[in-house]
């Protein structure tokens, strides 16, 4: 029974390839092999897990930081940031870019949604770079990577659903991916700066003078409102004023108030930013539901045991079953979502990563920041398509060429926070 535990991942990952929708596939998957060899009582105890999940706390938090979110992207806050980012930086070879890894490290921790990052940036930042005189490779993966911070940056919708997956706080987890976020922001520019300074024609400084005198008072004022915000969800929950979900609370409460200073909380962004939490929100609640009926069928056939069996008898122990591992979520990224993979794919092996003595903070920080590089992986990368989209006459050539530098730059950042764990638990140990 346990090798037909196998065969029916197998079979999962054939449909889903093929393209029928993933809560759905789910639950037939599980209800077919369940049916036939557990019976229909098996599924007695469905209701239970589903009930379980639809009154869990913790998860209150996605919708709200989804909505806060969306909110926050109709505000005009990330046009107003990258104008003015563009002003200050972009005088120096290589500002432009920078500029936006900026910007898109403020928007990881005010929205946290990549597909509205990367199409803003898209729009605004592109055309501006491309004008003067950008390489396209190197504007596209700016762009491209900046956007996807909002999956590493707290706070991240996948740093809430890994937390519960997994078992661990969710408020550590936030604090615990800040380190690791601003590590990729600084390696990005870094990475910009060098190339820049080795080859200064793909990026070129802008060849303006501009002497504003204004320009100070116009940073503050595009600076201090995203920042304001950023502090009072992510420092309510370091200080242990507020638990994750109130925090996301006060973040909605909050992005209303700048969408309202900046006049555009009008009640058509309002319905239209409400409908898209909802459909958002439902999206990953039915394929949460979906995968616990996968998960419930799964561990009845004995499919964790035999995952546990294969993991132990591998030479070099827990590192060998973090590598691959690691390597095994890393591939699954270039053909599945994120979401996916956290409710097929983590369940199964963070229970192993916990028997063999793996700190579960320092786990789901790992995968996180792998699946991050799901959205810049070809062919299915959300990112790149986003970008193609906002930006018809790049060719998608030139989009995968781009991105692949900054590919490296995760891959590095993730073997830096293998290679020392502390990278990442320091933080969380001062909430303590």
């Amino acid at each position: 029974m346990e090798i037909w535990a196998l065969i029916m991942f197998v079979v999962l990952f054939l449909f889903l390839l093929i393209g029928f929708p993933v809560a759905f596939t789910l639950g037939a998957v599980a209800f077919a092999f369940g049916g036939l060899f557990l019976g229909l009582d098996f599924f007695n105890l469905l209701p239970l897990r589903v009930w379980g999940i639809m009154t869990n706390f913790t998860l209150l938090a996605v919708p709200l930081f989804v909505f806060m979110g969306v909110i926050l992207e109709k505000s005009g806050i990330a046009e107003e940031l990258l104008e003015t980012m563009g002003r200050l930086f972009g005088r120096v070879r290589g500002g432009l870019a920078i500029s936006v890894v900026a910007v898109g490290a403020l928007l990881a921790a005010t929205t946290g949604v990549v597909g509205a990052s990367v199409v803003t940036m898209a729009v605004i930042a592109l055309p501006a770079m491309l004008k003067h005189g950008y390489a396209p490779t190197l504007a596209s993966g700016t762009i491209a990577a900046s956007g996807t911070l909002g999956q590493i940056i707290p706070p991240s919708i996948i740093l809430i659903l890994l937390g519960d997956v997994i078992g661990v706080p969710v408020g550590q987890l936030f604090i615990a991916a800040a380190v690791p976020g601003m590590m990729l922001v600084f390696a990005y520019m870094a990475y910009i700066g060098f190339i820049a300074w080795r080859h200064p024609e793909l990026a070129p400084a802008i060849k303006t003078h501009i002497d504003d005198k204004h320009l100070g008072l116009q940073v503050i004022k595009s600076l201090l409102p995203p920042l304001a915000l950023v502090l009072a969800v992510l420092g309510s929950i370091f200080f242990g004023i507020a638990s994750p979900t109130e925090s996301a609370a006060v973040g909605a409460l909050g992005a209303m108030i700048l969408a309202a200073i900046h006049k555009k909380l009008t009640l058509s962004n309002l319905q239209d930013a409400l409908q898209q939490t909802t459909r958002l929100t439902s999206m990953v609640f039915l394929i949460l539901i979906g995968a616990t009926a996968f998960g419930l069928v799964f561990v009845g056939m004995g499919g964790d045991k035999l995952i546990f069996d294969i993991f132990n008898t591998l030479p070099g122990g827990k590192w060998t079953f973090l590598i691959v591992s690691m390597l095994l979520i890393f591939i699954l990224g270039f053909f599945l979502d994120f979401i996916e993979i956290c409710f097929i794919v983590v369940p199964i092996i963070a229970p192993v990563a916990i028997h063999m003595g793996l700190d579960p903070l320092w786990f789901a920080l790992l995968i996180a920041l792998n699946l991050q590089t799901s959205f810049l992986t070809p062919p299915f990368g959300f990112s790149l398509f986003y970008l193609k989209a906002s930006a018809p006459s790049l060719e998608l050539n030139t989009i995968y060429r781009g991105i692949v530098p900054f590919i490296a730059i995760q891959v590095v950042v993730l073997a830096l926070l293998i290679s020392f764990p502390d990278i990442a638990l320091w933080l969380p140990s001062l909430m303590e």
